[in-house]
């Protein structure tokens, strides 16, 4: 039985992820320790696995209310700050825990340094938009479609070669730390990215066409799951009938009152029955008198919620968007920042729902797109068909399964070479 490390950001979305698979390889008998920010302890505690403070940055509560390029900015800086933190602390807790592989969350851009300077194999882990870079797909960071011109093609290596600047004040940071240690330099942004096996959360499907992945990228479909899920209450009594539209804005950007108002005046006066979630980052209180009266809460039981909705209207995060599939819920991206851009063109692509641009936007063209996605059948054709898709991807257990094989034969061949070096030792002892 192997020491399992896992390394993530303490966000929900993140550790949505990274949490039922932890509890997957324990369940097979492997020990799990988690190392993250203290907004993880009580979910990775509840969830019965151990866990190791990690010192993060403090959580500036004006980045929820940023978009578009000021949102880039702010978070490349912020996330520089809690590299450097990051790579300060965390190779001697990991040392300490006698952990023998890890598994780095995708967007923890330091894990894999992190892991090469402590001498661990490491498997990188998507816990959002798969971020591998491909010249023939734009950046997660666009709601650019997918065109395999060669002019399109260009545009994309261009704007990489552009956020790979605009991104140096946090790589600056990791080429020093591996300068340090003696570290091979990464020189584009695949570097960071395990050689043993890199595993994304999502569908083929649900994925542009790719023509540069190498050979150990998965496709495993999600693992979502009530798991280290805190139980929220809800007024379940007060759903009647008429079709139920979901909103979730995610959990981090999540503080923009207008949208949520917005959204309301939308569907005030269609035949829907409307449930706010306003993720953490407003109270109730806040959001006062909201046109059409619907039901709003603080916290919501997504997974439960998704099982009676008709549509879900969405920032773009992929974890609500692959939970929305999973029951074959059409959606509505209207993304704020970050990879929910990109999650929001492939949301349209793959014919399972539209997306809308947050600027400009009101209430008329939502409630117009609402009424179209409602009515066409062919949103509700795609999403069963990315339904069947996720049910028949292996999530979770597909996933340990490749982390287990990938790990024992790293095992073995490390073995090996100890082995190798022992021999070779004796040989020029004998001489």
């Amino acid at each position: 039985m192997t020491h399992f490390g896992i390394f993530c950001l303490g966000g929900t979305g993140h550790l949505n992820t990274m949490l039922p698979l932890g509890v997957e390889l324990r369940r097979r008998g492997h020990q799990v320790t988690v190392f993250s920010d203290a907004r993880a302890e009580l979910r990775t505690l509840e969830a019965g696995l151990n866990f190791e403070t990690i010192a993060g940055a403090e959580v500036d509560p004006n980045r929820a209310k940023l978009t578009g390029l000021r949102a880039l900015w702010h978070g490349i800086h912020a996330f520089r700050t809690r590299v450097i933190v990051s790579l300060r602390e965390t190779p001697t807790i990991i040392r300490q825990a006698g952990v023998e592989a890890l598994l780095v969350d995708m967007s923890a851009f330091e894990g894999g340094a992190i892991a090469d300077s402590v001498q661990l194999p490491y498997i990188t882990v998507c816990s959002s938009l798969a971020l591998y870079q491909d010249n023939y797909v734009p950046p997660t960071l666009t709601t650019w479609s997918y065109n395999p011109a060669w002019y399109f093609r260009l545009r994309n290596w261009l704007a990489y070669k552009l956020l790979w600047l605009l991104s140096r004040p946090v790589w600056s940071v990791i080429a020093d730390y591996r300068k340090q240690y003696n570290l091979p330099a990464y020189s584009t942004y695949n570097d960071c990215f395990s050689k043993l096996a890199i595993i994304s959360q999502q569908v083929a499907e649900l994925e542009f066409p790719r023509h540069e992945l190498p050979s150990h990228f998965y496709f495993t479909g999600p693992f979502h799951s009530s798991i280290g899920r805190s139980k929220v209450d809800f007024p379940f009594e007060q759903l009647n009938d008429l079709p139920l539209i979901y909103v979730s804005l995610g959990t981090s950007r999540n503080r923009l009152k207008n949208l949520f108002r917005l959204i309301a005046e939308a569907c005030a006066t269609l035949e829907v029955q409307l449930v706010i979630s306003l993720g953490g980052g407003l109270e109730p209180e806040e959001v006062l008198e909201l046109p059409g009266n619907p039901i709003v809460v603080k916290y919501a039981p997504q997974l439960e919620l998704l099982e009676r909705a008709s549509l879900c209207i969405t920032h773009g995060g992929m974890n609500t968007a692959l939970e929305a599939l999973n029951h074959a819920v059409p959606l509505i991206a209207i993304p704020v920042a970050d990879d929910q851009l990109g999650t929001a063109a492939r949301i349209a692509w793959s014919g399972v729902g539209e997306w809308l641009p947050l600027s400009g936007l009101t209430a008329s063209e939502l409630r117009d797109v609402i009424q179209w996605v409602l009515g066409h059948k062919s949103y509700n054709y795609h999403a069963i068909r990315l339904q069947s898709a996720i049910h028949s991807s292996g999530g979770v257990k597909y996933a340990a399964d490749i982390i287990e094989a990938v790990i024992k034969e790293e095992k073995k061949q490390s073995e090996s070479n100890k082995s190798s070096e022992s021999a070779s030792q004796v040989s020029l002892q004998s001489q």
